[in-house]
């Protein structure tokens, strides 16, 4: 069975809730107040079946001061019933609630007149006039116009064959979407706990589900589910959906929040968008002006940042801005939403969000900003995956943050990142998604960071990565620092040697006076065999001065790369031959031992050193697995 949404709009006490309940029998005034003052205040909801349709009705208050309650529900509504009384026509809040419905791009609907018992046939005719000339060039253009009385039940039957009708033609919603339900109603009811409603505008909920209450991410259970007061094993989209929750109380749960798989939509607080203001808005939409924006079923304040070259959008006319909101919402791009003046509350105008996590702008970047908006607002999702991508430069985007600003399933994330590969554009860096573009230009960073580290140290081994990830890689994750590497190292314009970077063809040549000072200072180690002197002496024995010293460290720290010399406790060097016929000189020792041990006096009087060579140079031949410690004695293996 199709199951779609209906919302009334219209001026207050022209019959909408009547109108329902004539439809339904159901009284959507569900508050004493609003049955003690026969007013609607808060939405209400009832449902229609119609054999073939299942119709959820959103019943809204037309009173202007509670617009905003009117919007908490209006967002999810498949077509709009808007109601005018045929003893008053066309009010102000008919207008509104008609200009909300266009801002919210409503694309289908009906228009009903009621109390229809209470006009003759030349005033109904007049009515219908000037709905018709309300209704000129707009969605609601060529839709049926239907007079009922819900007192007498006059034309109530024709009406429901017109909704039937009206719900045939509206389209399936999309699948492409993660499952969404913005929460407008919570309560506790006795036996169960929490309970939250609201129209599921994208997927399924189904018993048993985790889900996530954002903004404030907390983790919920469902533990039921209700479509139209039934219990369902799953709701999908399009229904009005009551949830049963566990993991949180009714009274941490406000209207506004939103429903979501854990770890697929995040809270924002900045977005760029394209807004339109409507004809008669008062004056024009100006940068640092403070609003309501009503989206979802959120209401928050927000300030403006207009993104055009006049800094203002003018009334009857679309332009960009920047969102600031002071609070937390959910949003992914497409979202349409309403903004009214901040006092007195009225609709100025509302739009679509295109960049749900938005930066701020400079001044000077406003003609591209505006150019990539331009770009955004077009419906290609190939498109906009890229312009997400370009906009987040050498950071890169990865698959939750996409998910985050669009909302899209995996299957649809998967397509689209496949088309944006297949343009050659994009690269994939160990999932994280980056233009060619952003990471040639950290290439070529590369290449230029270590060509001048090897002019700079052209005795160093290298550049460290640590070093070039802080100084090129600061803004880019990890997956986008080991791609360029593996890129460049592929590309053989580079070599990776443990934590050192370096150009594939740089070599270590030494002048004749450097390899004459290795040369010496080589020969000090190997002269000084298993007594070997401090890096200070050494350096006074090969004719090093104290103001060339730092030069020598280079020179020893090639000595060192290269195997001459071993590091083996602090600085304490050994020349690698005199370290390899101390381990012959033991091992044969060993081969005279039954049990192959030495012990510490026997250790210094095999090597001929003193307690302040021995214990280092055991414990360095532990490590090496020469030699294995049992209590005060050493097993050589």
């Amino acid at each position: 069975m199709k199951s779609i949404i209906i919302g009334t709009a219209g001026h207050i006490d022209h019959g909408k809730t009547a109108l329902v309940r004539a439809l339904t029998g159901i009284d959507a005034d569900r508050l004493p107040e609003e049955k003690r003052r026969g007013i609607t205040i808060d939405i209400g909801f009832a449902d229609l079946d119609l054999g073939d349709v299942q119709i959820g009705f959103v019943d809204v208050p037309g009173h202007e001061r509670f617009v905003k309650n009117m919007l908490a529900g209006a967002h999810g509504i498949d077509a709009v019933a808007l109601v005018i009384a045929a003893d008053e026509g066309v009010m102000p809040q008919t207008r509104e609630h008609f200009d909300i419905c266009r801002l919210l791009s409503v694309r289908q609907g009906l228009v009903v007149i009621t109390k229809r018992d209470l006009v003759d046939q030349d005033l109904l005719e007049l009515v219908q006039a000037e709905t018709q000339d309300l209704l000129k060039a707009s969605f609601l253009e060529a839709a049926p116009i239907v007079a009922v009385s819900s007192r007498s039940g006059e034309g109530i039957e024709e009406l429901k064959q017109t909704l039937r009708e009206v719900a045939c033609e509206i389209p399936a919603r999309p699948s492409e979407f993660v499952t969404r339900l913005p929460i407008d109603r919570s309560f506790t009811m006795r036996g169960f706990g929490a309970v939250v409603t609201g129209t599921l505008i994208a997927g399924e909920i189904g018993e048993g589900d985790e889900l996530e209450m954002l903004p404030h991410r907390h983790r919920v259970r469902v533990r039921g589910v209700q479509v139209h007061g039934t219990s369902v094993p799953r709701a999908v989209a399009g229904q009005r959906t009551a949830i049963n929750l566990g993991g949180v109380d009714a009274a941490n749960v406000e209207r506004g929040m939103t429903l979501a798989p854990p770890g697929t939509l995040r809270p924002t607080q900045t977005i760029d968008a394209s807004v339109q203001l409507l004809a008669d808005a008062p004056r024009a939409l100006r940068s640092r002006q403070r609003v309501r924006v009503h989206i979802g079923a959120n209401e928050v304040l927000a300030r403006v940042r207009v993104l055009e070259g006049e800094d203002q959008i003018k009334p009857k006319t679309e332009g960009f801005a920047q969102l600031r909101f002071e609070a937390p919402v959910v949003a992914v791009i497409g979202d349409r939403f309403i903004i009214r003046s901040y006092s007195p509350a009225r609709t100025v105008g509302g739009g679509e969000v295109l960049d749900p996590f938005a930066a701020r702008h400079r001044g000077k970047d406003l003609p591209a900003v505006r150019d990539r908006l331009q770009v955004l607002s077009q419906k290609d999702r190939a498109t906009q995956l890229m312009t997400f991508i370009a906009g987040r430069d050498q950071h890169g985007l990865s698959r939750a943050e996409t998910a985050a600003r669009t909302g899209w399933r995996n299957e649809i994330i998967n397509a689209t990142t496949e088309e944006a590969l297949a343009s050659g554009l994009v690269i994939d860096a160990e999932g994280m998604l980056i233009t060619r573009e952003a990471l040639d230009a950290l290439k070529l960073a590369v290449i230029e960071e270590v060509t001048a580290h090897h002019r700079k140290e052209p005795l160093s081994r290298g550049l460290s990565k640590e070093i070039l990830r802080e100084r090129q890689f600061a803004n880019s994750p990890a997956e986008i620092f080991r791609t360029v590497l593996g890129q460049l190292e592929d590309e053989r314009q580079l070599l990776q040697e443990r934590e050192i970077v370096r150009l594939r063809e740089h070599t270590r040549a030494l002048s004749g006076a450097d390899a004459q000072l290795r040369d010496r200072l080589e020969s000090v180690y190997r002269d000084a065999a298993l007594e070997t002197p401090t890096i200070g002496e050494a350096f006074a024995r090969a004719g090093i001065s104290a103001s060339a010293q730092q030069h020598g460290r280079k020179i020893l720290q090639l000595l060192f790369e290269s195997g001459a010399l071993v590091r083996v406790h602090g600085e304490m060097f050994f020349h690698r031959s005199a370290l390899d016929d101390l381990t012959r000189r033991l091992r044969e020792h060993a081969s005279h031992n039954s049990d192959r041990s030495i012990d510490v006096p026997a250790f210094k009087e095999l090597a001929g050193i003193s307690r302040k060579y021995a214990i280092p140079l055991l414990e360095y031949l532990d490590r090496e697995r020469v030699t294995r410690r049992e209590g005060d004695r050493r097993i050589v293996l």
